[in-house]
């Protein structure tokens, strides 16, 4: 779990540069990178609410944690 000044850090990097802080978060060959990408060519204000969104909601730990594994992920035995 990032700290609260890595998450400030990664906030005004995605406000400067959207695609660089969902990058820092998630990674470049993402779907969010892309998708923030996409929405900054598109127009400015639109990448950085999406990169916002990204950083502060999208929590990928969730996804990974075993306790919290939807029913249809791949690896769960019966």
């Amino acid at each position: 779990m990032p700290s609260r000044c890595a998450i400030c850090c990664e906030l005004l990097i995605a406000v400067l540069l959207p695609p660089l802080g969902v990058c820092l978060r998630h990674g470049c060959c993402t779907v969010e990178f892309i998708i923030c990408l996409l929405l900054t060519i598109l127009g400015y204000i639109p990448g950085i609410i999406y990169a916002l969104y990204a950083i502060i909601f999208i929590d990928r730990d969730q996804y990974f944690d075993e306790s919290r594994r939807p029913l249809y992920a791949p690896g769960q035995q019966y």
